[in-house]
This record gives C-alpha cells, sequence and structure tokens, in this order.
C-alpha cells in the first residue's frame, strides 16, 4: 500500500532516510525518503544507498510527479505529445461519482497527461486522452486496479485560447486589511510557444520578493480563457508593475491580485479561440482523387498539389481534427479498402467555426466565480467590487503601457497570422459576392469596342483579392466571430429591384469536352477552345442580356491565385490552387442562391445535386447548346421581319450628345 516513485539517480549518491526537497513554489515540500528499492520484475531488494545512473523506487514521498527534477535536477520535462481530445467517463449506475475519483486521481499522479477534470455543471468526470487506443487501455487499468468496468462517451475536442493584441491588464485586491495591486503585459506569443513569464518591473517600485512570488503564482495555476474556459496559451506574460503595503500586504493577497490582473487583461484583449490541427497524408486511387479534394474542402482543410505514384493518387495538407478524427473510416468506405490516411498532430491554429463553438459550449465569463475578472477596492472601512471594465478608473499605480512604448489598443498586426495553418483558412472561401460582379459588369458591359485579345489564361486581367480576420470580441460580453472579406475595389451598391439579377454560370471545361465540336478542337488547342467557347457566350450574351460567369479549372497550378478578368462583355474566372470549377461555382450558388437568379450550366451530375439543392437552376451542356442556339434563330427571325425597303441611316444611330455636336460643327 506504500506510494513508490521510481526515479534515476544522475549525481552522487542516494541513502535511505535522506531528506528531499522539491515543488515549484518556495516554500515547496520536504519529506524523508523510508526505503530504497531495486526491483527486478515483481521481486525487490532493499539497499541502503544506491550510486549514480542507477534506477530505483523509493516509499516516503507523497508529492513527486512524472517528470519532476529533485536536487540539483531543477524543472519539469515537458512531454512530447499532448492529448487533443477530452472524452466523458461513464461508470456503472450503483458507483458514486464523488468516491470513485480520488481513486481516479491515482491514476492521474502515475499519468498526468490523462489530466482528469471534474465538471460541475455536468456532474461528469472528463479525461483528456489521445484517442481510441488509450481509452481500452485506461478501461483494461481500471477494471484490473479497481474492479469496475467504465465505459467512455464520444471525443470531444480540446480547444484553446490565446489574444490577438497587447493589453495591460491590472489586478487590485484591498479588502480590509490587505493590500495588493499587480499590472501585467500580455502580448500574443509564437504558435506552440506556450506561456512565458517575465519581468520589467523596477526593485524600486516592487520588491524582488513580491516579484518572484507573483510569477510563481502565476506558473503555478492552469489559466482559463473568457471564450470556452479553455486553457491560455501562446501568450508572454510580463510584470510591469505593482504596489504592497508595508503593514497589510501578505503573500495571499498577490495571489488574488495576480490572477485577476490576468482575467482582466484577457477580458479586455482581443480573444482567438484555438483548435488542434492535423498533417495528413490521403492515399486514394487516381480516380478517387476528386472525391477526397472535395472532402478536405468540406472539412475546412487546405492541401498542396496532387502527386501520381502509378495509380495512386497521394494528397499531403493540413486539416482540423474536429472534422478529421473519424475520417478514416469513411476513406475504407469509399475506397473499399484501397486508400490510406496517415494523420500527424501539427499544433493548435484559428478555430474554423469559432462562432458555433463558442455558442456550444455557453461559457459565460463574468459569471466564473472561481476566476474574478474584477477587484477588490477599499472606501470607509469596508471593500467594494468593481468590474473589470472600469477597474482601471480606480487603480492605485498609473499604466505602466506609455513607458514600455506600448499600444493599449493594438498591434493586430502581431496576430494577423498564427503561422500558415492560420493564413490558409483566412485565405478559405474566396469566391466572388453578388456586388462585386454587378461592379465589374458595369464598368465592362458592352465596352468591346477595343482590340480583341486572344483568348486564353496568359491575359493580363483584374484579379480579386481578399483577405479574412476572424476574431471574436469579448467586450460587452459578447463573443461573436466575425468574418470580413474584401474584394479590392468594392462596387456600387445595386439597386433594388422586384425582378431578381439573372446569372449564368458556367463550367467551361465541362462544357468543352460535352460539345463535340469544341472537344475537337481542344485537341488541337485547348487555348482555341477555351477562346471558341468565350466568344460564343459573348454572343449568347447579348441577346440575354444576363450576368454570365464562364469559370475554368486552374487547381493544378502551384501557387495559382483566383484570376478574375472581363473579357468584352462576358466574366471569366480562373479558380485558385486547390479549387476546382464545381467548388467554386457551389460557394457562388450558396451565397447569392436566395438573391439572385441563378442559372448553372454544367452535365457534372453530383454537381446538379448540389446545385439543386441551393435552389438554383440548371441547365446540362445540351440544354446550354440547344438554348444558344434558340437564342441565335429568334435573333435572325427578329432581323427577318424587317421591311425591304427599311434603310439605316447614320444619325439614327448616333445618341443625343454626338448629334448636338455634329450640329455644332456644321454651324461653325
Amino acid at each position: 500500500g506504500s506510494r513508490l516513485t521510481f526515479l534515476k539517480v544522475t549525481g552522487g549518491r542516494l541513502k535511505a532516510k535522506a531528506v528531499i526537497k522539491g515543488g515549484k513554489t518556495e516554500e515547496g515540500w520536504e519529506e524523508k525518503i523510508n526505503q530504497l528499492r531495486i526491483y527486478s520484475g515483481e521481486k525487490y531488494r532493499t539497499a541502503e544507498e544506491v550510486p549514480a545512473g542507477s534506477i530505483c523506487a523509493v516509499t516516503g514521498l507523497s508529492y513527486t510527479r512524472p517528470g519532476e527534477g529533485l536536487g540539483i535536477e531543477k524543472g519539469h520535462f515537458l512531454p512530447v505529445l499532448e492529448p487533443v481530445l477530452t472524452y466523458k467517463i461513464e461508470l456503472p449506475p450503483e458507483c458514486d461519482l464523488a468516491l470513485f475519483l480520488p481513486k481516479l486521481r491515482l491514476l492521474e499522479e502515475e499519468e498526468p497527461q490523462l489530466h482528469l477534470v471534474w465538471n460541475e455543471e455536468l456532474k461528469e468526470i472528463q479525461a483528456k486522452i489521445m484517442g481510441e487506443v488509450q481509452t481500452e487501455v485506461l478501461k483494461s487499468l481500471i477494471m484490473e486496479r479497481f474492479g469496475v468496468e467504465v465505459n467512455f462517451g464520444a471525443g470531444n475536442i480540446v480547444y484553446k485560447e490565446t489574444i490577438g493584441n497587447t493589453v495591460e491588464g491590472v489586478g487590485h485586491f484591498e479588502p480590509l486589511k490587505h493590500y495588493a495591486e499587480v499590472h501585467l503585459l500580455l502580448e500574443p506569443g509564437e504558435p506552440g510557444s506556450g506561456l512565458v513569464f517575465d519581468s520589467d518591473c523596477s526593485e524600486d517600485v516592487l520588491d524582488r520578493n513580491w516579484q518572484r512570488l507573483i510569477l510563481t503564482h502565476l506558473e503555478e495555476k492552469e489559466h482559463k480563457g473568457v471564450l470556452t474556459g479553455a486553457s491560455v496559451t501562446d501568450m508572454k506574460i510580463t510584470l510591469i508593475g505593482g504596489k504592497a503595503h508595508q503593514k497589510h500586504t501578505e503573500g495571499g493577497d498577490f495571489r488574488q491580485a495576480s490572477y485577476r490582473a490576468l482575467r482582466q487583461g484577457l477580458m479586455e484583449a482581443q480573444p482567438v479561440l484555438l483548435e488542434p490541427y492535423y498533417d495528413f497524408r490521403l492515399e486514394v486511387p487516381e480516380k478517387m482523387i476528386g472525391h477526397a479534394m472535395a472532402d478536405v474542402e468540406r472539412m475546412s482543410g487546405t492541401f498542396d498539389m496532387p502527386m501520381l505514384e502509378g495509380e495512386t493518387a497521394i494528397l499531403t495538407g493540413t486539416a482540423p481534427v474536429a472534422s478529421m478524427q473519424d475520417y478514416a473510416k469513411e476513406v475504407t468506405a469509399y475506397t473499399k479498402g484501397h486508400g490510406r490516411l496517415f494523420c500527424t498532430f501539427r499544433g493548435y491554429g484559428s478555430c474554423h467555426n469559432a462562432k458555433e463553438v463558442v455558442e456550444r459550449c455557453g461559457y459565460e465569463a463574468e459569471r466564473d466565480a472561481d476566476n474574478p475578472s474584477g477587484s477588490i477596492f477599499c472606501a470607509h472601512g469596508a471593500g467594494f467590487f468593481v468590474e473589470w471594465y472600469k477597474v482601471k478608473e480606480y487603480m492605485h499605480v498609473e499604466s505602466c503601457m506609455p513607458s514600455k512604448g506600448l499600444r493599449e489598443t493594438g498591434e493586430e498586426e502581431r496576430v494577423s497570422q498564427r503561422g500558415k495553418t492560420e493564413k490558409r483558412d483566412t485565405e478559405n472561401g474566396r469566391w466572388l459576392g453578388t456586388e462585386e460582379v454587378d461592379a465589374i459588369l458595369e464598368k465592362t458591359f458592352y465596352a468591346n469596342k477595343g482590340g480583341r485579345k486572344t483568348p486564353g489564361k496568359g491575359k493580363t486581367g483584374k484579379r480579386g483579392t481578399a483577405s479574412g480576420d476572424r476574431s471574436i470580441s469579448a467586450r460587452e460580453g459578447s463573443y461573436m466571430p466575425s468574418q470580413v472579406r474584401t474584394y479590392g475595389q468594392q462596387g456600387e451598391s445595386r439597386k433594388k429591384a422586384d425582378k431578381k439579377e439573372k446569372y449564368l454560370l458556367v463550367d467551361g471545361y465541362n462544357i468543352i469536352f460535352a460539345w463535340e465540336d469544341l472537344k475537337e478542337l481542344a485537341k488541337k488547342s485547348i487555348d482555341g477552345a477555351r477562346g471558341r467557347l468565350m466568344d460564343i457566350l459573348c454572343n449568347y450574351q447579348g441577346i440575354r442580356q444576363c450576368r454570365l460567369i464562364l469559370v475554368f479549372d486552374a487547381y493544378r497550378v502551384q501557387g495559382h491565385d483566383t484570376e478574375i478578368f472581363s473579357y468584352h462583355n462576358i466574366h471569366v474566372v480562373f479558380t485558385k490552387e486547390a479549387e476546382t470549377a464545381d467548388q467554386y461555382i457551389e460557394k457562388f450558388a450558396h451565397e447569392n442562391g436566395k438573391r439572385a437568379d441563378v442559372t448553372v450550366a454544367t452535365s457534372d451530375g453530383l454537381e446538379q445535386i448540389i446545385i439543386r439543392g441551393q435552389g438554383c437552376r440548371l441547365l446540362s451542356a445540351r440544354e446550354l447548346r440547344e438554348e444558344i442556339d434558340r437564342a441565335s434563330e429568334e435573333m435572325r427571325a427578329a432581323y427577318g421581319k424587317r421591311k425591304p425597303g427599311e434603310r439605316n441611316y447614320l444619325l439614327d444611330a448616333m445618341t443625343e450628345k454626338t448629334k448636338k455636336e455634329l450640329d455644332k460643327l456644321a454651324k461653325e
């Protein structure tokens, strides 16, 4: 029944009955070793002393933790792997949760990464573990140690939080006969850096022993964020100011002031919700690569250009763990066992569905009594509570931000990108909006007086740019992510009309290879086939007067961005890398299907099903050809009805302005 601590002696000699000191805090702990045991299997022998390089087990130590250094070996060793899933532990009905939790704590001491949490609101025990394999190991271990058969619920994602700008957090703790004030500088850190603590406060302002105590208190606790209550990470916390009272300040006062200062800063900063990401390698049969690319796009992932090895296509990229954790089963299903998925933990990046996660969590930071964001001040012999947004009006020490040359509002540029994951995430969802299309077409409608350009991808055209900024504001208790897109020059606002604007989106290559004449031309020159299709659609647009967008795939062009240009009276789009024309059209239909009359011309069966779900009209390649022929025939018929003797005069085609100029010249 004795608690055993297995350790390796790295220097000197360890003797029985020796006194060992440890712990992070200055007080720490101090205990005596009862026995030194040398184990061989289940048997052991006792020893009076153990030399350097030996591994032994000791009894009598109650506060040791795996990875902890004792003696000259200071500090803790951080684990290489980190759990990204949390599971609910389901106990039998006859088992009391309150009585069983201390038993599970014994396992947590042996395996700190288990990280058991008691959720008071849900009345359940949750554990952070690596995945399904570890759940089976824990089931067996709990059954062996405690004789209880447990189950694990569905795995949930372990989210984290950080900040997007630099702020000063202020905490004040002053009940009657207590006093402490702390000022902390909170700065965004590099992705994966964790929490970094530092002090930049003069000893003339705050004694060194108080500074060490404040940093110790900050390090000893796992701090919660203000969006979902998840752990805070990737942030530098610097002590920049504070104040103590010669008579009334005690050690516990600075603990309260430090926690409140950090919490107040988090409430004032721009919080960012983080989720874990995988680097994946997906191997599927070549004919399944389109299915795989569509799945990754649906999961808010990004991928590089596919590679071929024989008949196998290889897709590599990055995707959120929340979307991809069960994808291996889908791969096995649609490839009939011929596909393989390899996932490696990449790290944490901006959450792709932050608003949904925050709403589902339902965490209210201002109601968290265990992590208060306000401060306690004293007036007329009694303490009173001040909300976090008013603390700086009552603080006793002036703000230290100006003296450090920092802006309290921000440095948003320091966290404008959180590695490749966030950069790809902000680029996700780049497509044309209705207003942009209207603006470009208004400027280029009938603008075919200039010389004709050679059709093809080599044109110099207007290219749309997009930038996304996903931020969640904690001010005024509102935690709502915002998505801002900017597409170059903003078009004029569309006039309201009773009749919806008509749009025709054409899947370029799908039509080219569906029409026999263009298909034959494409065998000789794909540029020629593109140019011929563009000319046909220009003529059709001139007859029907609809907004016509022709979309071509460019997803295999490495580093290619979305290319948008005007060709006479139509709009031509070449998609960005890793985005097919189908995906572009589906996004456009989803965005504009309800506020505009959208028709899509394609013969792709899967795409047709998706487009119908958005409430848009469909034209197959054959129906589009028939519609173009019908429109041309109607135009010829209308022209043929004109009277034979009817004449055309030059002045009839002139505008009023031109006529006035001619009259003016004639009079001169």
